[in-house]
């Protein structure tokens, strides 16, 4: 048994990664720049798919317009002048969110070691989760409409503490399904100790 579900080849006239299955990542994890930061040690670190940054964006943005919209016939329409204080900060915060999503989407990742899977996210606000094979209860594949669309889905791992919850964002359909099958295979073979 292998510690990566995929096989991944370099492009160097890209930015991303095609694993063999067809999908794309991206091709390096964004680390924060500060000499304080939790560095990543070595291994092999898989990246999410730049079509979770589009789905993102689009969910993202269509929440921006209706609160534009929102704000706008709330103001101009019925003269509640209120309306543009929430209507601003949400903009403002939606506009940011826009603004560092590819960057955070980079950030996400996780390795395959001999007796856990790692999952790394975030660049102002890290979080390092390490996941015993032998403790994963449940792995469950999740992915709406619009995931569905773009051929992505989530993989969430449930253990008997809440704390390590996990969920991996943005694999490839095919990604995830074989990541799914791998991690209950090793759980199994943890469990019962072979």
């Amino acid at each position: 048994m292998t510690n990566s579900p995929e096989e991944t080849t370099r492009d160097s006239s890209r930015e991303s990664t095609t694993t063999e299955t067809g999908g794309a990542t991206f091709e390096r994890i964004v680390e924060p720049r500060s000499e304080n930061r939790l560095a990543l040690e070595g291994g092999v670190w898989h990246q999410i798919s730049p079509k979770y940054v589009t789905v993102q964006l689009i969910s993202t943005g269509s929440f921006l317009v209706i609160v534009i919209a929102a704000t706008l016939v709330l103001t101009l329409l019925m003269h509640q002048l209120w309306a543009w204080i929430p209507g601003g900060i949400l903009t403002v915060i939606l506009a940011w969110t826009l603004a560092i999503l590819p960057r955070q989407a980079r950030s996400i990742g996780y390795q395959l070691r001999a007796d856990d899977l790692v999952f790394r996210r975030g660049i102002l606000w890290q979080r390092f989760v390490a996941v015993p094979y032998g403790r994963m209860q449940l792995i469950d594949i999740t992915h709406g409409p619009l995931d569905r669309g773009f051929g992505i889905a989530q993989l969430k791992f449930v253990t008997a503490a809440a704390a390590t919850g996990v969920v991996i964002p943005g694999l490839e359909q095919s990604t995830a399904e074989t990541l799914r099958d791998h991690l209950v295979e090793v759980a199994e073979a943890r469990r019962t100790g072979l």
